[in-house]
């Protein structure tokens, strides 16, 4: 792979779809109340060769909450029964507004698997440059995937709420400022407007060019976050909604060699439903 920073380009998977060991992955996602439905899109058109990775799905289906992490027994379960295993180079996209595939990227770092990369700019930029498309429903016979949960990269609400006090990290919310801020609707109706108390708000959409999505160079991205309040020295829990574009800021993080960070994997769609966690306007 010739990316170090785990970003490949259109250019570079036109030209390497076929090669030995490479998986593509669509990711893409949408939120519940919308009008799209990312599998039926997948099946319309896709990156040749690709495979459909259901961010809903690939998750704990035991917790009321969103697309939760899974267990290591189901990650390990869904990827091998993709054909896909520990070798292989896997580059996950997206056709989502909430550029997804950072999900599927953190998942499988998380899960153990070092050889993941995102493609910069998404199927929107492939298109846009005319790179082929298909309607095939690929298939490949199964594989054996290993996977590990790293579970000190998650946090949960119990340690969110410790860390209220003691600041021993640093919360980054990658929501909309609007929503941050609680003068703007949450698009789930039972959650609550505002934020944690003492988070900083990093929209996720301010770490992508606005013409064609792709990640920012890295010295902007360092700029991204001092210029809304966040030392770099320091660690930081990611949130957002329901720990989606959470992921974008931590592929971000990853872009600029921040290290010392981690997810809160129920974001705001725990923390704004529960009655007894508060919230700042």
């Amino acid at each position: 792979m010739p990316e170090i920073s785990s970003l490949v380009s259109t250019e570079w998977l036109s030209k390497n779809l076929e090669g030995q060991n490479i998986r593509v992955l669509d990711s893409s996602w949408h939120l519940p109340n919308s009008d799209r439905n990312a599998k039926a899109e997948f099946e319309e058109s896709h990156i040749p060769g690709a495979l459909f990775f259901d961010v809903d799905e690939i998750a704990d289906l035991d917790n009321p909450l969103p697309h939760m992490m899974p267990s290591n027994e189901k990650m390990a379960s869904r990827i091998s029964a993709m054909g896909i295993s520990n070798s292989d180079h896997i580059i996950v996209y997206d056709n989502s507004d909430f550029s997804t595939a950072a999900r599927a990227w953190f998942m499988f770092k998380n899960f153990g698997h070092e050889n993941v990369f995102i493609l910069n700019g998404g199927l929107e930029k492939w298109n846009s440059e005319n790179h082929p498309t298909e309607t095939t429903l690929q298939s490949f016979p199964s594989s054996h995937f290993n996977a590990q949960k790293d579970e000190s990269k998650i946090r949960g609400r119990d340690q969110i709420t410790c860390n209220i006090e003691s600041k021993a990290e640093q919360v980054v919310d990658a929501r909309a400022r609007g929503r941050f801020l609680g003068v703007a609707p949450e698009p789930r109706p039972e959650s609550k407007s505002g934020r944690i108390p003492g988070s900083i708000n990093v929209p996720f959409t301010e770490l992508l060019d606005e013409d064609d999505r792709t990640y920012l160079p890295v010295d902007e991205l360092k700029e991204c976050f001092e210029d809304n309040g966040v030392d770099l020295s320091r660690p930081i829990v990611t949130s957002c909604g329901s720990g989606v574009t959470a992921c974008v800021l931590l592929f971000a993080l990853h872009l600029i060699d921040h290290k010392d960070n981690a997810l809160y994997d129920g974001s705001w769609s725990e923390w704004g439903t529960h009655p007894d966690t508060p919230i700042e306007k």
